[in-house]
């Protein structure tokens, strides 16, 4: 039983979604997302897609590429995640050496790794030259059985609407995003000034869900905003809740974020997910209130490519 690695083909896709359900089942993603995403990323990014085959059936992904709205040059990517049934078989070691080799012929002077936070997966990083750094959180909330927090009236000033009220001018969501995104904890910040990307790898993605999405308004003006993403059938993920700077403090991301919880439960979804970096003990204080409880760890890794 050999073990070869290949390019993605979108003959994959049900494949790739199958394995990193397996492998991680706290992350939303769906068969159109991972074709969309492929189509439609930014050039300098150098996405690139990998998979490990053994026998004709596809047993491991990566996902590669250069973080290009770092301000910091020359950082890369590279996260592997292999059926849990065919560990121990080299697709893991195949994938990381495949994604090495075409991240340092792309420019990259480090790689970047989530690595499940359990002996065999450190291990495995540190074998091949990978430094921890910091770890981050998945967390589950039942939505089916749970008690979510009542809904509250807004202030007279407040006034709660969805991503869709916003489909003719979605630019007050951007720089929401964008401000927020800043601001969040990471090895590798992001700057969020590319509109039209944004327009193509969020808004327009596949999955991303605007009616679900809900937005908080301060005397007309974006003020928070929490986003969500969901499969079409039962899973609901948060792809983000932020807070303008000007705004925080208030309590806005919790009255976004609880609205949108609300909404996504009538809509019939059953699971809701979202992830923490583990230092950001504001928004673990926020979903640790909602009744999320974490459900997983990763350990962000890093690796310096001679």
């Amino acid at each position: 039983m050999t073990v070869t690695v290949r390019d993605f083909r979108p003959a994959d896709a049900e494949a790739w979604v199958r394995v990193r359900r397996a492998a991680l089942p706290y992350m939303v993603t769906t068969p159109g997302q991972v074709l969309y995403d492929l189509a439609r990323a930014h050039p300098g990014r150098r996405y690139r897609l990998l998979v490990a085959e053994e026998d004709g059936e596809v047993t491991g992904t990566a996902q590669v590429g250069l973080s290009h709205d770092s301000p910091v040059p020359g950082q890369g990517f590279c996260n592997v995640y292999t059926d849990p049934e065919r560990l121990g078989r080299g697709a893991g070691s195949l994938l990381v050496a495949r994604a090495e080799e075409y991240l340092a012929e792309a420019g990259a002077r480090s790689v970047y790794t989530w690595v499940p936070d359990e002996p065999a997966d450190r291990a495995f990083a540190v074998k091949r030259g990978y430094e921890p750094r910091r770890p981050a959180h998945f967390l589950h909330l039942d939505l089916a059985n749970g008690t979510l927090p009542p809904l509250r009236d807004a202030p007279p000033e407040v006034e709660l609407r969805s991503a869709a009220d916003f489909a003719d001018d979605p630019r007050p969501l951007f720089e929401a995003d964008a401000e927020a995104t800043a601001d969040e904890p990471s090895d590798t910040p992001a700057e969020l000034a590319d509109y039209d990307d944004w327009l193509a790898t969020t808004w327009h993605r596949p999955g991303f869900d605007r009616a679900l999405t809900s937005v908080v308004l301060v005397d007309g003006e974006v003020a928070a905003f929490s986003a969500a993403t969901t499969d079409g059938l039962t899973r609901y993920g948060t792809a983000m809740t932020g807070t303008r700077r000007a705004f925080r403090g208030r309590g806005l991301a919790k009255l976004a974020k609880n609205d949108s919880l609300h909404r996504a439960r009538a809509a019939g979804y059953t699971d809701a997910y979202t992830g923490n970096d583990a230092g950001n003990d504001p928004m673990l204080a926020v979903n640790t209130w909602f009744g999320y409880t974490v459900c997983a760890t990763e350990v962000r890794h890093v690796r310096t490519l001679v």
